[in-house]
């Protein structure tokens, strides 16, 4: 019997540049290779696309995969779960050193195509293979993934369970147990539960919410409290801002619903938002009405927004980039008065967004928030709900998969400890069968 061995590269210290490599005999899969933005957006200069990996591992913006080096075997396949940047954004600077296929959701690959094609200084060759939620794709004669489909703030997301001769392990980063998605399925609990059954390794699991208490509400919860701000006023005919996720494309539908309701024009604006919006519509994930507006181009966005303030602020719902304060984003460019648009007194900016628990988005949303109340705005904060679990919904998942050893991952040292603790609550036993791993280090695991 092979041991298995589970290689934390990245996002095992921070939230962030996540990377996990499973090794079965001479075999490894890489599981995510994201990046960490906070460190790329403290140098303002910074042109990701144009730089070096070393740099950026250097920053500790993307993972350090230098100790790939050290561990025998030939990477397989890299497998992605979901789209956001801190799963896939490193992509273009490191899947050129493996000879293996990128395996990943059709949203997924949709993005990571986008990525590479964006990359000016390295050439990404790897096959890219899309493979639904509730596939399994067959690596080598012995190992296969497997996708189940589960709820997080981006479409299409999954979690990966690599099945070999040894065991399976479970890679749940990221998720939350939502029963009342507002686009895409509930949790394919029937599923997980017979994956439980037939018996899990290793479970390696995101700890971002894990000191939070209860369960996290559904994205329901989020539609409503946005439709409660828009539409829930006797001032419905001043200017309105709504400024969310760009990749958070349940959220956005919601966006256009209520614009509907409003009988308001929504407007999209910013790169992003026009990048993920479009992927989503173009694989059939929404509809997009006939009036809705898209603007990725800073000159089309500024010609959009003159038109909002020469038509009337009350006709339109621009929905817009900036809500952690991103230097240059639209809503950090309208505060500063660099824009057609003028913020008037009682205009309502709406943050369908959590403030990013950095030090860098805290002091950049606070500058951004000051400067819209001085120009009068009124501020209408974390109207949201997280895409990530709680404690409680950590509680049943571990409870349901019963892993033989559970592996917190995707967090910081308060994350990890939190989620200990709950795993110690479960019957778990620290460094026997909840295993606490950093940022380098290697553990081997006995079938």
């Amino acid at each position: 019997m092979e041991d298995i061995g589970i290689v934390a590269v990245g996002g095992y210290n921070e939230m962030g540049r996540n990377m996990t490599a499973v090794v079965v005999g001479e075999d490894i899969i890489i599981l995510d290779m994201g990046i960490r933005l906070d460190r790329v957006q403290i140098h303002e200069d910074a042109e990701i696309d144009r730089m070096h990996s070393l740099e950026l591992i250097d920053m500790g913006a993307i993972p350090d995969d230098t100790i790939m080096r050290d561990v025998n075997g030939t990477v397989r396949a890299i497998v992605c779960t979901h789209g956001h940047l801190d799963h896939i954004g490193a992509i273009p600077k490191l899947a050129h050193r493996y000879n293996a296929p990128i395996i990943s959701t059709p949203y997924t690959t949709a993005l990571i195509r986008q990525q590479i094609d964006e990359e000016k200084k390295f050439k990404v060759n790897n096959p890219l293979i899309a493979l639904k939620a509730g596939g399994t794709y067959e690596i080598t004669e012995d190992i296969s993934v497997e996708f189940i489909s589960i709820p997080h703030s981006i479409v299409d997301s999954v979690i990966a369970v690599i099945h070999t001769p040894y065991g399976s392990v479970m890679y749940a980063c990221d998720f939350k147990l939502d029963r009342a998605p507002t686009l895409g399925e509930s949790p394919d609990f029937d599923v997980l539960k017979k994956i439980g059954q037939d018996g899990v390794l290793a479970m390696i699991t995101e700890t971002t919410n894990s000191a939070r208490s209860g369960k996290t509400p559904s994205e329901t919860i989020a539609k409503e409290m946005l439709r409660d701000v828009l539409l829930g006023t006797e001032e419905s005919h001043v200017g309105m801002i709504v400024t969310t996720f760009a990749s958070h494309i349940a959220r956005l539908n919601a966006i256009i619903e209520i614009a509907e309701e409003m009988g308001r024009i929504p407007v999209f604006m910013g790169r992003s938002m026009e990048k993920y919006l479009l992927a989503a519509h173009d694989l059939g994930y929404i509809t997009l009405p006939d009036d809705v507006e898209i603007y990725g181009q800073r000159k089309d966005v500024d010609k959009a927004l003159k038109k909002i303030m020469e038509d009337g602020k009350e006709k339109y719902l621009p929905v817009v980039t900036g809500h952690q304060g991103e230097p240059g984003s639209i809503l950090v460019r309208i505060s500063n008065g660099e824009t057609p648009f003028k913020v008037e007194s009682g205009d309502r900016i709406i943050f369908s967004a959590n403030i990013i628990p950095s030090p860098m988005t805290r002091a950049n949303r606070y500058a951004l928030e000051t400067k819209l109340k001085m120009r009068g705005a009124r501020i209408y904060d974390d109207v949201h709900v997280s895409g990530h679990a709680y404690r409680e919904d950590h509680w049943e998942m571990l409870r349901m998969v019963q892993p033989t050893h559970v592996i917190p991952a995707h967090g910081d040292l308060a994350m990890h400890s939190a989620y200990i603790e709950m795993a110690e609550d479960a019957g778990y036993v620290l460094g026997e069968t909840v295993h606490l791993l950093r940022n380098g280090e290697i553990l081997f695991l006995e079938p």
